[in-house]
């Protein structure tokens, strides 16, 4: 007799880790159902189309699917308050969290909460998608000198602090300078904004960490090909992220382009 599929709803936004993780499903006895958000760039095929804040019509979509595991995958562009037309339920979650104060991480741990509390099993990315999270040592030919560990030193003490305020995970740091912090825009703007503010020598530092308080299944750090193409236009010589804690899209190719413009990489 064979072995019943787990019905996976993953709940994608941009970028190609969502049709990356429905092949991992595929691949694992889980069947995937690809849930959208109307008006972001989802590159994976989408079984449901729906409003950010319809969360009514998703919660009872995925009952009718018979839906067992959850999976928050891509990133997604946060609305304006105005853009949101939420569905009852949503607007009734809406209410109760008071969207407007809370950052990203306490966002997706309400919503987890939520979730759970109707019976679905939330999981993170990494935990379907093997050998996706960067592993541990130096990645690249290029290594950090001692003034880029400094740097680093430097951006881990910042990015603790601005991850526990729940405001970013990006720090970029040059020669001891915090150049720039990232908020709402997210790590590609914050490196073409800290590209306009360098100074003349040696090139930033772009350090990116997990939260303290962050779930590991939720909203993991992530680093790719557009992370090293930024970095390499906004004169940032080097990328360091905690080991284990972070996503790496297109790991091969990211290394590739790394090495080509002399960037290192480093795996905390």
């Amino acid at each position: 007799m064979a072995q019943q599929k787990i019905k996976t709803a993953i709940i994608a936004g941009g970028g190609s880790l969502p049709k990356r993780l429905v092949q991992a499903c595929l691949e694992q006895d889980r069947e995937p159902f690809v849930i959208g958000f109307k008006g972001q760039d989802v590159q994976a095929q989408i079984d449901f189309e729906v409003g950010i804040a319809s969360a009514g019509k998703i919660i009872k979509k995925m009952h009718q699917e018979n839906v067992q595991d959850v999976i928050f995958v891509g990133s997604i562009k946060r609305p304006s308050f105005s853009e949101l037309k939420p569905d009852l339920r949503g607007a009734k979650l809406i209410a109760k969290i008071g969207l407007k104060s809370l950052g990203d991480d306490a966002l997706l741990k309400f919503i987890t909460k939520e979730l759970e509390q109707e019976g679905f099993r939330v999981l993170g990315v990494h935990e379907v998608l093997e050998e996706i999270l960067v592993p541990k040592g130096n990645l690249t030919k290029a290594k950090p000198d001692e003034q880029a560990q400094a740097d680093i030193e430097r951006g881990l003490e910042v990015a603790s602090a601005i991850g526990a305020l729940d405001v970013g995970q990006s720090v970029v740091v040059q020669q001891g300078l915090v150049i720039g912090v990232e908020a709402i825009e997210g790590t590609d703007s914050l490196l073409n904004r800290s590209g306009t503010l360098m100074k003349k020598g040696a090139g930033g530092v772009l350090v990116k960490l997990k939260k303290p308080q962050q779930d590991e299944r939720l909203d993991l750090p992530t680093i790719g090909v557009q992370t090293v193409q930024n970095a390499i236009q906004s004169n940032v010589r080097g990328i360091a992220v905690k080991a284990n804690e972070t996503i790496v899209v297109d790991l091969d190719e990211m290394i590739e382009l790394a090495n080509k413009n002399n960037l290192f990489i480093v795996g905390l």
